[in-house]
């Protein structure tokens, strides 16, 4: 099945342009109560995932670095641990399934690599369940010979 029936529209999305400080991450995520968001470069093309993690991590790496200092940090200084990765809208859910093992939300661009959207891991997991639960119901088919 193709992803594109997935798709969460990136004008519902929540990310970061990549000229955002890392204040203004920090005050998005936390007023969304999100742990991950994209950063979006200013030609709309998706170039990471920053997470708390990494926040934090910056925080403890920064000698002196105040909660009012990081109004002064720009994303584009803050190292991201996870590289996750963006996958094209013709993919197929099934292709989707190891990602989804790491990646809280999974990435989707256009041909022309342009961010569109994301799909989360919850649809992920419920469209397997639902797979899952319709070939349980499915009656068995007795093989000719048996």
């Amino acid at each position: 099945m193709n992803i594109a029936f997935f798709l969460l529209p990136k004008k519902d999305v929540v990310y970061l342009p990549l000229k955002s400080t890392m204040r203004q991450a920090m005050e998005k995520m936390d007023y969304h109560r999100y742990t991950a968001l994209p950063i979006i470069d200013s030609e709309g093309r998706y170039v990471g995932t920053l997470t708390e993690g990494d926040l934090l991590r910056k925080m403890k790496n920064t000698p002196g670095l105040s909660f009012e200092g990081t109004e002064r940090v720009p994303l584009e200084e803050i190292p991201r641990r996870l590289n996750d990765k963006a996958v094209p809208v013709s993919a197929q859910i099934e292709d989707l399934l190891s990602l989804a093992i790491m990646q809280n939300f999974i990435p989707v661009v256009d041909d022309s690599g342009i961010f569109i959207g994301i799909i989360r891991r919850s649809q992920i997991i419920e469209y397997f369940a639902r797979e899952r639960r319709q070939e349980a119901a499915r009656p068995l088919r007795m093989v000719k010979g048996e």
